[in-house]
């Protein structure tokens, strides 16, 4: 029997992660969703799919997907994001480089409040993250690159 922090078995070697590829997230207000991951977050739109009410914008190497409430995806869903019922605790974007100041700065010149600055541990290591909220009450987590391992 395994335990939640036992060791890998062999069978698990078969599943490699190399890393994030998408998150879904299901909102409210397509445009105001858009326009925050586009304009406050700077992530490219790459992909609308109108029969599924997908939106699909890079964030680096992965995506982030947008899916309207009354589109086909969203009605599959149920009740859509509030603060009795979310679509997710948080996800984390990884930042390419962390000046504090200046992301502070932009991130207030869109109107989004961040969170303290706090070392986190996350997949490569601890460094700074910042929480902020998207349009939809979705905790959004900002990282630096590794301080420490």
């Amino acid at each position: 029997m395994r335990t939640v922090l036992g060791s890998a078995t062999a069978s698990i070697a078969a599943v490699q992660i190399a890393g994030l590829d998408h998150v879904v997230l299901r909102v409210a207000d397509l445009e105001r969703s858009t326009v925050f991951y586009r304009d406050v977050l700077d992530c490219q739109v790459e992909k609308w799919q109108p029969e599924l009410g997908l939106l699909q914008l890079r964030a680096g190497s992965a995506l982030i997907d947008l899916i309207t409430l009354d589109g086909r995806l969203g009605r599959e869903g149920g009740a859509g994001p509030s603060r009795e019922g979310r679509n997710l605790d948080h996800f984390c974007l990884r930042l390419a480089r962390f000046d504090e100041a200046a992301l502070r700065a932009h991130l207030a010149a869109h109107g989004v409040q961040a969170g303290q600055t706090v070392d986190r541990y996350g997949a490569e290591g601890y460094g700074a993250s910042i929480y902020i909220q998207d349009p939809d009450g979705n905790t959004v987590e900002l990282k630096a690159p590794p301080n420490r391992t």
